[in-house]
């Protein structure tokens, strides 16, 4: 599993893909130039494999790709920002009363329809994939999670039908050295708790998703993806910055090729390795975390909507309560798509 190597270049005439203003359904916290953002350079940028050209992202092809059929990313807030980029490279091409966006069950599922194509594109929030104490879409800033060892079908019952679907996972299993895996149900009165490594809790995840993918997905007819890890930016001591620097005012790219972040742990990118590696069911690696890393100029930082009012104390520092996670939309996450594109179409 080699990393697309590569470098990013300017490109003035097709970037962005979008505007952010004529996409309706950016969630507030991607809307950075809403947000008081005051450059737009992160928005120019295009991946230049080496050796190769990333095939333009056909909004038609896509569409006529997905009548009638169902398209679902499931995992994290990252898996949403790249399920909101792909809706925003196609909405165009729909009329405005051709296309619908609605939620469901608690917000767990949201869902976009193209009526005309009769073809959906949803997003499921499963931010472990397997059930945890984390999975209330709205209320889930938990610091003790416990995820629960074989459980992918809590959720996996919701993803059954889909004939695309896009997993990923991984921020939420970096709370540390160890997890806490619960054997048994959260309605158990006594519960029993394992603590794990971090790798062999990650490793239990993969695993449950390839044999979930095994037993519910036709490889004839569907197509499965995995996003890698989405790369932080939080400690600019990792790319030569001033000690307490991240991702606030960065406004220019990480230029050593060689460059790979602290956040981005070797040791989890060799469990992906070895899982799909030894797996007897083809999952589509999207391989984005080297071509993400020099994109330290790429978050949201602090142009977005901010649940609470500031701080005096934080708008005095704003590196204080900076977003180096989640990117601006237009901007790197139409990448992802556009790799996810090449892979679907000239796998």
């Amino acid at each position: 599993m080699h990393s697309v190597s590569g470098r990013w270049v300017r490109d003035e005439l097709t970037r962005p893909l979008y505007e952010e203003s004529e996409c309706p359904y950016i969630q507030p916290q991607l809307t950075c130039q809403e947000h008081g953002r005051p450059d737009r350079e992160y928005q120019k940028w295009r991946w230049q494999p080496h050796g190769c050209d990333l095939p333009s992202f056909n909004a038609t092809l896509m569409l006529e790709t997905l009548r009638g059929k169902r398209m679902m990313f499931v995992g994290d807030s990252l898996n949403r920002g790249q399920y909101v980029s792909m809706i925003c490279l196609l909405h165009r091409l729909i009329p405005e009363q051709g296309k619908s966006m609605k939620t469901y069950n608690n917000d767990a599922l949201t869902v976009f329809r193209a009526k005309d194509y009769n073809a959906s594109i949803e997003f499921y929030w499963a931010p472990f994939l397997l059930e945890s104490n984390s999975d209330n879409a709205v209320v889930h800033r938990i610091s003790d999670r416990i995820v629960r060892k074989g459980s992918i079908n809590k959720h996996g019952k919701h993803w059954k039908g889909v004939d695309i679907l896009v997993f990923n996972t991984y921020l939420w299993w970096m709370t540390g050295l160890e997890m806490k895996v619960l054997k048994g149900s959260f309605d158990d009165d006594e519960k029993q708790i394992m603590i794990v490594s971090t790798e062999d809790a990650y490793r239990m995840g993969m695993r449950s998703m390839f044999r979930w993918a095994r037993k519910n997905m036709d490889r004839k007819k569907t197509r499965v993806f995995f996003t890698s890890m989405s790369p932080t930016h939080s400690k600019g001591i990792d790319w030569g910055g001033e000690p307490g620097e991240n991702c606030y005012n960065q406004t220019s790219m990480i230029e050593d090729p060689t460059y790979w972040g602290s956040d981005s742990r070797k040791s989890i990118m060799k469990v992906i390795g070895e899982v799909f590696t030894k797996s007897k069911y083809p999952i589509t690696f999207l391989n984005i975390t080297q071509l993400s890393s020099y994109r330290k100029d790429a978050h949201t930082s602090i142009y977005k909507k901010q649940w609470n009012p500031s701080t005096p104390e934080q708008l005095a520092n704003p590196v204080s309560y900076a977003d180096c996670v989640h990117w601006c939309l237009p901007g790197l996450q139409d990448t992802w798509n556009e790799l996810l594109f090449a892979k679907l179409f000239y796998p």
